[in-house]
């Protein structure tokens, strides 16, 4: 009988998104990421075939775990506007508990060399992303968004603007302030109003 692995995959990429969040993408290496918990490297290349597919497991694992939550919040709320404000609060009250991986995200997926993936996980990234499209899509419909100029309207107030409520205080080592939920959710409601 083989020997329960000491080191299982989700240690190994917690340590990869703490590698990357004090340092960026060229921080995680396979040596670093053995090194943080303390194994011998081969574990961490039993596990990835190679810093590819390293990277590819650590972005698609942050950004898929925040996707569900955002789309559990925009598809949960049936008044369009109410969906858009807690969208909105989502993305901050995530970064919030998530500050490593929100940290992470800041970053893009080539950032962590989408280039060199493999089908397998460059097709997991479209498909997840072609899910927050499609939900993003259909609630600019909802708000009556039927010109470019309104949904894009609807982007910056979904995605960009909540991002960029987080992203001056996380890229500088800070907290988030205690207000930045409530301030993502009114700008996001006066853009939309």
């Amino acid at each position: 009988m083989a020997r329960p692995p000491r080191f299982d995959t989700d240690q190994l990429l917690d340590a990869a998104v703490a590698l990357a969040a004090a340092g960026g993408p060229a921080a995680v290496t396979m040596s670093a990421v053995a090194q943080a918990v303390g194994a011998p490297s081969g574990s961490v290349y039993h596990r990835f075939a190679g810093r590819p597919a390293l990277l590819a497991e650590v972005w698609l694992r942050t950004v898929e775990r925040f996707q569900r939550g955002y789309l559990a919040v925009l598809d949960g709320e049936p008044d369009p506007h109410r969906a858009a404000r807690a969208g909105s609060r989502y993305v901050v009250a995530w970064s919030r508990e998530n500050p490593r991986e929100a940290a992470l995200l800041l970053y893009g997926a080539a950032d962590f060399g989408r280039a060199d993936w493999s089908g397998e996980h460059t097709a997991r990234a479209d498909s997840g992303n072609g899910r927050v499209f499609a939900a993003v899509s259909g609630l600019a419909l909802a708000l009556g968004a039927t010109d470019e100029q309104a949904r894009d309207r609807v982007t910056v107030a979904l995605v960009d603007l909540p991002l960029s409520v987080v992203r001056r205080h996380l890229r500088a080592g800070a907290a988030l302030p205690p207000h930045a939920e409530s301030l993502a959710e009114e700008c996001t409601a006066a853009l939309l109003a």
